[in-house]
């Protein structure tokens, strides 16, 4: 992949996701103005809940499809990608089963009242539980799309159409003055959004229903034995991304969750061109490790790693320098997230200067490894989330974000060189 075809792929995703962000942004000023504190801390709750949830559910069946497509691809086999999408629903499915049935086995309404020192608590994660199987064929649906090439409507379906459903819903909600029903449009859309991407990836997938019968086969044991151990760093991120949120609730009320998910969310722009990069190369990392041609591989990531500084850094400045005037269009009380904000936002300054290492991993079969990195990270995030948020609350929650990150993202960077000579992290210089 050429310099000019990375920057042009990266750039559309990159308006794409630019897009998303803007409908987001207008979707929580919304809420934040129209709806109360409580009301928005319940729906960040059941957001963070699905996602960490839908970690396990997918079983890293999103991040393998696109492992499979470019390792068919470069094997000439990529009508086989149909079996194995049709494969991983089976296993979506029956996760999302199993742990309906855990949840409903093992949890009874006072023992998560007394957890989460709320009553609603037990309703929310339920109804997160039963939309779990939407959410997760929705997020295999988007990936699936973006292994068959088409990588600007699958970001379509990641940053926009996943925010129109309930941004519909919660202006028919004001209107009818149903405000409660926050929780509930929210899920909903998942709910359509597996059924729309769905038909979609049906079609895409049309093509290749008479594939020749010499197609590579893989089973479902075999689909799972590659999915698994990229179940695990996803559930490892989704947990890094969600457990500050989840043990916020067990100290602090819905309205201190609204104000720190804000600060999030914001934050979260940054990652925009990591994001976007990680997806048009991800592919390519594949096809071109199982060539094993690894001045392409530094070439490719070194470019990559450039493009998601000099994007990331713009966007750091500008929230960074007017932190306290944005913050302040959410409406009262969002001002508390600031300190926060800034916490956040110097961990994802680290995050955009060390590269495209997650997805470097998880695409060159090192899935175990990156595994073992993100629990350590995990473990850490989860220690310091316990022992600052306590005494400091959302400023605390975000000091233990930025410390795991930084320890993750130094220890990925180190092992990718030490294994293969590749320079993930940022460079100015190059030795001649």
């Amino acid at each position: 992949m050429s310099i000019k075809d990375l920057t042009q792929k990266s750039f559309s995703v990159l308006i794409i996701r630019s897009f998303g962000v803007l409908l987001l942004f207008a979707f929580t000023l919304f809420i934040t103005n129209f709806f109360t504190a409580e009301n928005v801390g319940r729906y960040d709750f059941v957001r963070s809940t699905l996602m960490v949830l839908g970690g396990l559910a997918l079983m890293g069946t999103n991040q393998s499809i696109i492992y499979y497509s470019g390792l068919l691809k470069a094997r000439k086999s990529i009508e086989s990608i149909r079996s194995i999408y049709f494969k991983m629903l089976r296993i979506i499915i029956s996760f999302s089963l199993i742990i309906l049935g855990l949840f409903l086995c093992l949890f009874n309404e006072s023992t998560i009242t007394q957890i989460f020192n709320s009553t609603e608590s037990y309703t929310l994660i339920l109804k997160s539980i039963f939309t779990l199987i939407f959410f997760s064929i929705t997020m295999l649906n988007i990936d699936t799309i973006r292994a068959l090439q088409n990588t600007i409507l699958s970001e379509m379906y990641r940053s926009l159409f996943r925010y129109i459903p309930v941004f519909i819903f919660a202006i028919i909600l004001i209107q009818y003055n149903q405000q409660p029903y926050l929780v509930e449009a929210y899920l909903l859309g998942f709910v359509l959004l597996s059924v729309f991407s769905g038909i979609k990836v049906i079609k895409m997938l049309a093509v290749f229903k008479k594939a020749n019968k010499e197609s590579e086969k893989f089973s479902v044991r075999e689909i799972f034995k590659t999915s698994a151990p990229m179940a695990l760093s996803a559930i490892a991120y989704f947990i890094m991304q969600s457990i500050d949120i989840i043990i916020l609730s067990v100290y602090e009320g819905f309205d201190q969750i609204a104000y720190y998910s804000v600060s999030v969310k914001l934050a979260m722009v940054t990652t925009l061109a990591l994001m976007s990069v990680n997806i048009v190369i991800a592919p390519r990392i594949a096809e071109i490790f199982e060539k094993k041609n690894m001045n392409d591989m530094q070439l490719l990531i070194k470019h990559s790693t450039r493009i998601i500084f000099f994007i990331s850094i713009c966007v750091l400045s500008v929230l960074f320098l007017f932190s306290e005037q944005i913050l302040n269009m959410f409406g009262e009380g969002y001002f508390q997230a600031n300190k926060a904000l800034i916490f956040l936002l110097a961990a994802q300054f680290f995050n955009s200067i060390s590269g495209p290492g997650a997805i470097y991993l998880n695409m060159t079969g090192r899935q175990t490894t990156l595994n073992k990195i993100l629990i350590l990270g995990l473990i850490i995030n989860i220690a310091l989330n316990f022992y600052f948020i306590p005494n400091e609350g959302i400023n605390g929650a975000a000091k233990a974000t930025l410390t795991s990150l930084i320890i993750w993202n130094s220890i990925t960077t180190v092992y990718v060189y030490s294994r293969d000579k590749i320079k993930i992290f940022l460079t100015w210089y190059e030795k001649t």
